[in-house]
């Protein structure tokens, strides 16, 4: 549920996503290696969460939450974490996926390569990318030096 809703950034939408993969997990049950079934579940999220957003036509994949009142040093960190996270939806879907299964999670380089089928060097490759990605975005916004 925590992958979909850091993908999708609405709780709604997030447990559509987690209804479908659960009702496709039982539907192909006796095809799912239990071992691999870990796996399997994130990879179909992440293939579920991806048709929704082409279904949708979704430019932004996080949804922006309002804050209502709260002192400044509530609202600068609202906006900083805003402008974050509308810097990460602007990823390649992959690239956004290993960042979050990886800095968000905590998943290990071998982890999200099995669950995206991927090898580990892969992983950090698409990592790299995507945190210089981010970076550079960041810089170009004059968010940090």
């Amino acid at each position: 549920m925590r992958y979909a809703l850091n993908f999708l950034g609405s709780t709604d939408d997030a447990r559509d996503i987690v209804q479908d993969v659960f009702e496709k997990l039982w539907l192909h049950s006796e095809r799912i290696d239990v071992e691999k079934a870990k796996g399997w579940l994130y990879t179909a999220a992440h293939n579920t969460m991806l048709n929704f957003i082409k279904r949708r036509n979704r430019i932004s994949y996080m949804q922006s939450v309002q804050l209502e009142g709260g002192s400044c040093e509530d609202r600068f960190t609202f906006e900083s974490n805003e402008i974050i996270e509308k810097t990460v939806s602007m990823l390649p879907p992959l690239q956004k996926s290993i960042l979050l299964l990886r800095d968000l999670e905590g998943y290990s380089y071998e982890e999200i390569g099995s669950m995206l089928e991927l090898n580990p060097s892969q992983v950090k490759v698409y990592l790299f990318r995507a945190r210089l990605k981010v970076k550079n975005q960041l810089k170009t916004i004059h968010y940090f030096a």
